[in-house]
């Protein structure tokens, strides 16, 4: 493991208090730090959603599903708890609601056959704006994917 270009996630799972796991995405590592910590390793460049659900006696206080892309080195990216050194920000949900109305969305994409840590990163920021402002993404095709894959390989 090259921990220096890597980005790590770490993942917590106290059921009924802090419940954090990957809804997608394809660590090449993952650390087990005891039964009920891990941390998961992604490579530059590797889009990854994590899903963090806090509860308290009274039920949930608070969730949020993050969709990053794991930076390069030098590649500007946010900070966010568990996440080292940060990500690019693509989809960033708060509130049930909103983690709800996000996963709907990742199912889709499977049900049309994508990997989500496939799909165009544009795409995803185009998520984010749309369930930001009430609105419903348009659904990701073939279309969408042939041009993403054309512009990447030439941009390469």
């Amino acid at each position: 493991m090259s921990a220096g270009l890597d980005t790590q996630v770490d993942l917590v799972w106290l059921r009924g208090r802090v419940e954090e796991w990957l809804r997608f995405g394809q660590p090449h590592d993952e650390i087990l730090h005891d039964r009920r910590r891990r941390t998961v390793v992604f490579a530059p460049g590797a889009v990854f959603a994590r899903v963090r659900w806090t509860g308290g006696d009274y039920g949930t206080t608070a969730s949020a599903l993050e969709i990053l892309r794991a930076p390069a080195p030098g590649e500007a990216c946010i900070t966010l708890p568990g996440v080292r050194p940060g990500g690019e920000p693509l989809v960033l949900l708060g509130g049930w609601t909103g983690v709800q109305r996000g996963l709907a969305v990742i199912d889709a994409i499977e049900a049309a056959g994508f990997a989500p840590d496939a799909v165009a990163p544009d795409h995803w920021r185009h998520v984010q704006n749309r369930l930001v402002a009430g609105l419903s993404p348009r659904p990701y095709d073939a279309r969408r994917h042939r041009a993403w894959r054309l512009r990447a390989r030439v941009s390469s």
